[in-house]
């Protein structure tokens, strides 16, 4: 017997199978979707199986496989497919999409190793009767009352008495049994209560239970607190009851904690987790819950799409429009097309929900590839009122920080025991540290852009690289110490709250504050404990929290994301703005929202403070069509990267002569990217509208192939990017 075997290895060039023999003594433990342990050259490494084969005639000796890794396949029936589609449609090495499926602990790398966590329980060893006969000790016959009610872990006895358990043990009373157990394993903690449903919450799942057994795309379109998670879990209900299984995805771990604490409190221990803040150890557990089929429902964020499940009854994508569904390194696969792909086999719905749909996905309702179902109203409480505030006033006023009018919602809200959000989506302290004498301005030296101070840890950062540098406290060109810290985040906003806001009791929520574990749900739990009052965070604060005290949403420089040289920074400033002004009025009272900002009169801005998603939509479409952008075409990027700028362009313009020859198409470039240098690797774009897959792929692949065997430079195809 021979074996098809997919290696791990770094070689861009190489994306095939490579055949080995079975020898007679393992032909009983291999079969296709597990891992094995094969010679590859002068070393042995770890691949997949992805066929095997009774007998195979060659022209030379095949090497044998030295041993195969896993008692159960990793990757059943569903999940290769699923990797030859990405591998297809990311035009991606099959290797890399099998690899970005799988938790650390199973994917194909020699000398891995994730251990399963272990405790050791007591129990006793014979009848309490027969036993307690010859125990005189009462530290002992304690022991001995607690294990014969149940077996215990072993340290509950040893905090009793470690002499008492060593005794016990030695004359065989009682005896040891280790236990495998999972490192997320709470305990349960239902609630009977149910929300009473509103008519649109009730049609809504009245139309989507309809389609069950069916293929069919839905777009839930709801503003936000309308109740779309009360309504996927009445769906998932049913879904359960069907004996189905159930896929929830959320685009970013801060929604986590809430949504999966609201979950739990319905359908206890039947969930599972998977997303980038786990331990490798957490999500192998997970995993396996999944494989041994110990949950029914699997909550997470973009890689959770790949959770093993194998009787899916339902798929819901929250806040759809999130770009972080979108894998931003190889392979580049957006988890909404792996969605709907999963529901095609499955032969059922898939809900794409959120209050701001992105601009594709509410065309395809439109054009009824999806259908459209709408939660007009909130549950509990009406609308915020938008205020827009334009801070060229204000800055005449000698408010440079926070508007009058916020600093007195601010004040009103803390005496009146509310809370209040700020969002200002630029984390550290000052953005840019210059020299008022020359006009040094300190850069990365890996990456050519301004450094960010951040005054925590007194350092100067890039937050492309991640390189760090001390604080400079002369200016290197001139000696002198007139140093300026311009620009503003996240921590100057806090320093500022906290001197200029009597009563202010802030929290920091960024990328910064929450990259230690737990850090993230300690913010939450202490922010919903009213341990502060008042929130201040970047876009992880704008989507899915639930603050029931929460009355005023301040938003800081609220047109930033409009100066992105991309032609998705409307939406997205749509989104972020219509996003964040949800998070005010959640609960009995009536809320607030104030977004300052410079341009406030863009119609990004404006329908955002109305709340009026479907006059952004036609408004952004019409300047879409004259532009040629989504959705009216696709995008390709093609970004080449090297470290000789010259032989970028070079190679850039040859890439574009070529492609210019095909009809049908429109080729932009070559010009830098957004970053044009990062860790001293330079990039260049060259951009492809198209209509159909078909008008390019050919040229696609033959550009893919030809740039493998560079040494010098790097060719990374990007299908619909996230941004150009």
């Amino acid at each position: 017997m021979v074996c098809e075997v997919l290696v791990e290895i770094k070689a861009k060039n190489i994306d095939k199978t490579f055949t080995y023999h079975i020898p007679d003594s393992l032909c009983n433990d291999i079969s296709i979707g597990k891992r094995v342990l094969v010679p590859f050259g002068n070393r042995k490494i770890e691949g997949f199986v992805l066929n095997i084969l009774e007998y195979m005639e060659l022209n030379y000796p095949l090497k044998n496989v030295v041993e195969v890794i896993d008692n159960e396949p990793v990757l059943n029936s569903e999940l290769l497919e699923l990797g030859k589609f990405i591998s297809k449609k990311t035009l991606c090495n099959l290797i890399n999409c099998y690899q970005v499926m799988l938790p650390t602990a199973l994917k194909a790398r020699k000398g891995l190793e994730v251990p399963k966590k272990y405790k050791i329980y007591l129990k006793l060893n014979g009848e309490k009767e027969d036993i307690i006969k010859n125990i005189k000790n009462d530290k002992q016959l304690e022991i001995i009352n607690i294990l014969s009610e149940k077996e215990v872990e072993k340290k509950v006895c040893t905090d009793i008495s470690v002499s008492s358990v060593k005794t016990l043990l030695d004359h065989k009373y009682i005896i040891e049994e280790k236990k495998e157990v999972y490192r997320i394993d709470e305990e349960e903690q239902l609630e009977t209560k149910r929300n009473i449903l509103t008519e649109e919450q009730d049609n809504a799942i009245k139309k989507i239970t309809s389609a069950f057994y069916t293929f069919k795309p839905f777009l839930l379109h709801g503003v936000t607190g309308s109740g779309k998670t009360e309504v996927y879990m009445n769906i998932i209900e049913k879904v359960l009851n069907d004996k189905k299984e159930a896929l929830v995805l959320v685009p970013e771990i801060s929604l986590t904690p809430q949504f999966v604490a609201n979950f739990k409190k319905r359908f206890g221990n039947k969930i599972a987790i998977l997303h980038s803040g786990l331990s490798d150890g957490e999500k192998y557990d997970e995993w396996r819950k999944i494989v041994r089929k110990e949950v029914s429902i699997v909550i997470g964020a973009r890689s959770a799409v790949f959770a093993p499940l194998t009787n899916l009854g339902i798929i819901i994508v929250d806040e759809e429009h999130s770009a972080t569904y979108k894998q931003e390194n190889n392979p580049r696969y957006n988890a909404l097309d792996v969605c709907l792909y999963r529901a095609k086999r499955y032969n059922i719905p898939v809900i794409f929900g959120s209050a701001t749909p992105s601009i594709e996905s509410y065309t395809r309702a439109k054009e009824n590839i999806y259908e459209l179902i709408e939660l007009k109203h909130r549950v509990f409480t009406t609308l915020p009122k938008v205020k827009l505030v334009d801070m060229k006033d204000e800055i005449r006023k000698g408010n440079k920080i926070l508007c009058e009018e916020l600093i007195d919602k601010l004040n009103h809200c803390l005496i009146s025991n509310k809370q209040a959000i700020i969002l200002l989506n630029r984390r550290g302290f000052s953005t840019v540290l210059t020299c008022g004498s020359c006009g040094y301005t300190m850069k990365c030296p890996y990456c050519d852009i301004p450094l960010t101070f951040h005054k925590s840890t007194n350092s100067m950062r890039c937050h492309y690289c991640g390189y760090i540098s001390k604080k400079l406290e002369a200016c290197p060109e001139c000696k002198s110490k007139e140093l300026s810290y311009l620009g503003m985040g996240t921590e100057k906003l806090q320093e500022w709250i906290d001197k200029n806001i009597s009563g202010a009791k802030t929290i920091r929520m960024d990328v910064d504050t929450t990259s230690r574990k737990g850090s993230l749900n300690k913010i939450i739990d202490s922010f919903k404990k009213k341990e502060f009052n008042i929130l201040i965070g970047t876009q992880m604060i704008s989507k899915g929290l639930d603050f029931s005290d929460v009355t005023l949403v301040g938003v800081v420089s609220g047109d930033a994301s409009l100066n992105i040289p991309d032609f998705r920074s409307a939406e997205r400033t749509f989104a972020l703005l219509n996003q964040v002004a949800g998070r005010a009025g959640r609960g009995t009272e009536p809320g607030e929202v104030i977004i300052q900002g410079f341009n406030i009169e863009h119609y990004s801005i404006v329908c955002a403070s109305k709340h009026d998603y479907k006059t952004f939509y036609n408004e952004e479409m019409s300047i879409r069509k004259k532009l040629k952008y989504p959705p009216y075409c696709n995008i390709c990027l093609l970004r080449l990267s090297g470290k000789s700028q010259e032989e970028l362009f070079n190679e850039a313009n040859k890439i574009v002569k070529y492609l210019n020859t095909i009809s049908k198409i429109i080729v932009l470039g070559p010009s830098n990217a957004n970053v044009p240098k990062i860790n001293n690797i330079y990039y260049v774009n060259v951009i492809i509208k198209y209509k159909k897959i078909t008008d390019i792929i050919e040229q696609i692949k033959f550009l893919k192939q030809k740039y493998l065997t560079n040494n010098k430079l790097n060719l990374d195809i990007d299908f619909n990017p996230n941004q150009i």
